[in-house]
């Protein structure tokens, strides 16, 4: 199986510059569980989705997309962690542009900790709707709900999004570095503000309940009040435009059969990222 469908000759790890990691995890979710789903369906989505990107004037998939094996470490959330980094690190090293897909947001607490390793002066940048700033959770540092902690002392972390969190979590958020939905939506100049606080290097990790959940109801925990698809896009280019990006992930797509528009929005965004990455000359 390829991503998205693209022949062969795109999909091989010898010549490919992108990776895609597939993580189906969902070991720590409290509420809706499904998004160990969440890579199926989003590969089911990719393939019946375009490959010519109207903006950008590109088909990037011919920069080759390599589709590496799903993590299916689950015996505990602390070595599902340790795997993703171990194997996002190898192929960082490979000198790959290096993607994951979950799976719940715990995940990326391996993510990051791979980038950190491989990237000097790192920021990460965070869309989501929770803070995701809890030490431990439920016993588990590497709990979905600690998804970011250690980056906030590791990294540079500035987070786009926020509208849920625990008075907890508090003692370690960073206002200056926090732009929170409700401000988002009142101040015409965020993306700027935002924009000044990313250093030159750049990951960018994405839970897709940022999106406001009439467009986005497939994620383990929707929130009302969200982003929408062009918030997103937009603050994503213009980071693109200005910044170093060297890698992202995208979790927490909880998927529904009934509704399909979501796993959509995620494959679309999957591939949006990798045309705006590849396309920075279309983007002045």
């Amino acid at each position: 199986m390829n991503y998205a469908g693209i022949p062969d000759e795109y999909a091989k790890l010898e010549t490919a510059k992108i990776v895609l990691i597939p993580v189906p995890y969902d070991g720590t979710s409290t509420w809706i569980k499904g998004s160990d789903k969440g890579p199926d369906a989003f590969l089911d989505a990719s393939a019946n989705m375009e490959l010519y990107d109207i903006e950008t004037d590109s088909e990037v998939y011919k920069n080759g997309v390599f589709l590496a094996n799903p993590v299916t470490e689950n015996s505990s959330p602390e070595k599902m962690v340790d795997v993703v980094h171990d194997i996002a690190s190898g192929y960082i090293k490979q000198g790959k542009f290096v993607t994951l897909f979950g799976g719940e947001h715990s995940v990326s607490i391996g993510s990051i900790r791979a980038f950190k390793e491989n990237f000097k002066n790192l920021t990460v940048l965070q869309f989501d709707a929770h803070a995701d700033l809890r030490k431990e959770y439920e016993e588990s540092a590497c709990n979905h709900a600690c998804a970011v902690h250690e980056a906030q002392f590791t990294t540079n972390l500035v987070q786009i999004g926020i509208r849920s969190m625990d008075v907890e979590e508090k003692q370690y958020l960073k206002k200056e570095n926090c732009f929170f939905s409700h401000q988002i939506h009142s101040n015409p100049d965020w993306m700027q503000e935002a924009l000044s606080k990313i250093t030159d290097t750049v990951f960018i990790t994405i839970d897709l309940d940022v999106f406001d959940s009439s467009i986005m109801p497939s994620t383990g925990t929707p929130e009302p009040g969200g982003l929408n698809w062009f918030q997103v896009i937009d603050f994503i280019k213009l980071v693109v435009q200005n910044k170093h990006v060297v890698g992202f992930d995208i979790m927490e797509l909880c998927p529904n059969k009934a509704n399909k528009g979501p796993d959509f929005l995620a494959a679309k965004l999957y591939y949006k990222l990798l045309s705006y990455v590849y396309n920075k000359k279309y983007l002045k």
